[in-house]
């Protein structure tokens, strides 16, 4: 069991984590003004793949064992390529509150397969706590998208999946070794694809460099793709994957606030309430006892 300053600062460290994943859809929405779905996507990876790298080179950080790469592939199949593309491309149709379902859903998710791959075993109160949390934020976000499903879905659910795994494994894997070096390796491991994959979709899709365009995929290269992803493996590893997946939970709503103040969208009466519903949830999850 952690100790109360390791768990304090675990749980610190995830929030910082959530708020930094929160401004993705957001940020996203910005680089599409300038750049394709597949240019976006590749060139953030390439981006973040060479801060991690040249982090991993500056401290001189071995190679992890070999018995660590299956998970790293795990981590960078559905955290690094996965997610990114799968939401990217359905940004293109959808607005960021009816993306927000997915991150509503992901920690329910993240929690039942980390049970599954991990053999925890969180107790009843955590589950109804993290069911009824999810309920919440999957209700509020499908009624600020009109409660219409568009062909978006099946990438945003698909994308729920992948990213759930990615998670799990890369919280089990910052048991044995830094956060920051979980994602970092698992960044460097897709830079052979990434940099002809990003050299090809800049040849077939135009980019028009603004300033919305540029911050957006600056901040989902730095601060979503790499230093976001550092806190929350960190944060994982301290308290827990289950407890840490439902400080998730107030992501959608982080995300429908910035999307206000980013995109001028508009929210509906319902959204403090839904805020304190969740408030409630989570702080239930973060006192139940495996």
């Amino acid at each position: 069991m952690p100790a109360p300053g390791g768990a304090w600062s675990g749980t610190l460290q995830a929030a910082l984590g959530v708020v930094a994943f929160s401004l993705t859809f957001p940020a996203t929405a910005w680089g599409l003004e300038g750049f394709g779905p597949w240019t976006l996507v590749a060139v953030r990876c390439v981006l973040a793949a060479a801060i991690a790298g040249g982090c991993l080179l500056a401290l001189r950080v071995p190679p992890p064992e070999r018995r660590h790469w299956a998970g790293l592939a795990v981590v960078a199949a559905g955290v690094v390529v996965g997610f990114p593309l799968l939401t990217t491309l359905a940004l293109q149709t959808s607005t960021t509150a009816h993306a927000a379902v997915v991150v509503g859903l992901l920690p329910l998710t993240t929690a039942l397969l980390s049970a599954l791959r991990t053999g925890t075993r969180p107790s009843r109160t955590f589950w109804a706590a993290a069911l009824a949390g999810a309920a919440a934020v999957v209700a509020f976000t499908v009624r600020q998208s009109g409660g219409a499903l568009t062909a978006a879905d099946a990438c945003l659910f698909a994308a729920l999946l992948v990213c759930a795994a990615g998670y799990t494994e890369g919280g089990r894997l910052a048991r044995v070794m830094p956060g920051w070096q979980v994602i970092g390796w698992a960044l460097v491991l897709c830079l052979p694809l990434a940099v002809p994959g990003a050299a090809l979709a800049l040849a077939y899709e135009p980019a028009r460099l603004t300033a919305h365009s540029v911050t957006g995929l600056l901040w989902v290269a730095a601060g979503s793709q790499f230093l976001g992803l550092v806190v929350w493996y960190r944060g994982m590893a301290a308290i827990g994957i289950p407890k840490a997946s439902q400080l998730q939970l107030a992501q959608p709503l982080l995300t429908l606030v910035w999307s206000v103040l980013l995109l001028g969208e508009h929210l509906t009466p319902a959204a403090p309430l839904t805020a304190a519903a969740v408030l409630v949830c989570i702080a239930v999850t973060q006192r139940a006892r495996g």
